[in-house]
Formats: structure tokens, C-alpha cells, sequence
């Protein structure tokens, strides 16, 4: 059972309600967690542009998805490796097999691998990686920006993972669930 109420869009005012109707437009509908986070405009306008601007960065979307993959695993989010799968498979065209080894920190590209392990470990040491860790990702062939990048998009997914576990958002997507419960 949610523990925050997600708010239907048709009822919604103010900048939520703008906020829900560009949602509508891009997406075709309006996903649990948005609607969710509409309580407060603030919440969902904040998520709304952290994931626009760095989707927009070096790292692509594919990683992207990977990366928000490894963080909901390790946060036991099934809201969001729901989702991540969903969009991961459907909307960027990876295949199974990649989303799944995602989730453990694991890919067939070194250099994805490294980001992904990275990532695991910025969430592993809270953020306090060391010389070597760092020296470790840019030995991938990751640069200081993108390094930085990737370190963004661990704390979005945090973000998410952390917000829907504390909802306990209703899940609009096919089902997966977290292997690290």
C-alpha cells in the first residue's frame, strides 16, 4: 500500500498541474512516481530538470539507463529497476540480457563496466571513494566532466529510489524486483 498519494492530474493546480500537462505531452501519460511527487511542485519541477539536463551530457542514454539500473539495485528500488527496465528495453533498445547484468555492476564493454562499478562504489562508501576508485574509472577512459556526470546520475537515482521507497509508489510498469532486498 502507498504511503504518499499519488495526485491525479486531472485534479491537480497550479505549477504541478503545468508541470503534469508537459509530463502528458512528452510521455503520453503521467508515471506513478511524477504523479507522486506532484504534492510538491518543488519536488517534481527539481526532479523534472536534473534528469532533462543530464540526459543532455556525454554520457548517452544507454548509460544512463544502466547506471539508474546498478543504483536501484543496490537501493532494492523495484519501482525504479521497473521502470529503468522498461525504458531500458522499450524506448532505448537495450536488450535483456544487458539490463540484467546492469544491476549487478557488470557489462561486456570495459568501459561501461567501469562506470557501472563506480557507481556501485560511490553508493557502497557514500560518496567517500578514494584516489584509487576514481583513478579506476578514469583509467576506463572517462574524463573529469563525465566522471562528474556519472556521480549526478547516481545521485538522481538515489533521489528516485529513495523517494519511492519511502512512497511506496504503485508500480505502472511491468514488474521487477530487486535481488538485494
Amino acid at each position: 500500500m502507498t504511503r504518499l498519494q499519488a495526485l491525479d492530474p486531472k485534479e491537480a493546480t497550479g505549477r504541478s498541474k503545468e508541470l503534469f500537462e508537459g509530463i502528458q505531452s512528452k510521455l503520453g501519460m503521467v508515471p506513478n512516481m511524477m504523479k507522486t511527487m506532484g504534492n510538491s511542485s518543488v519536488v517534481l519541477e527539481s526532479y523534472l530538470n536534473l534528469s532533462d539536463t543530464l540526459g543532455k551530457g556525454s554520457l548517452g542514454g544507454k548509460l544512463g539507463e544502466l547506471l539508474a539500473l546498478s543504483v536501484a539495485e543496490s537501493n532494492a528500488c523495484n519501482y525504479c529497476l521497473s521502470a529503468h527496465s522498461f525504458i531500458g528495453e522499450k524506448l532505448v533498445g537495450i536488450d535483456t540480457a544487458t539490463l540484467q547484468a546492469a544491476r549487478g555492476g557488470e557489462n561486456g564493454d570495459a568501459k561501461i563496466e567501469a562506470a557501472l562499478q563506480f557507481a556501485k562504489t560511490l553508493i557502497a562508501k557514500n560518496g567517500r571513494v578514494s584516489a584509487e576508485d576514481v583513478a579506476a574509472v578514469k583509467d576506463a577512459g572517462y574524463t573529469d566532466g563525465a566522471i562528474g556526470e556519472i556521480v549526478a546520475h547516481v545521485a538522481l537515482n538515489i533521489f528516485t529510489n529513495y523517494f519511492n521507497n519511502t512512497a511506496n509508489t504503485d508500480i505502472d510498469f511491468p514488474v521487477v524486483e530487486a535481488a538485494t532486498v
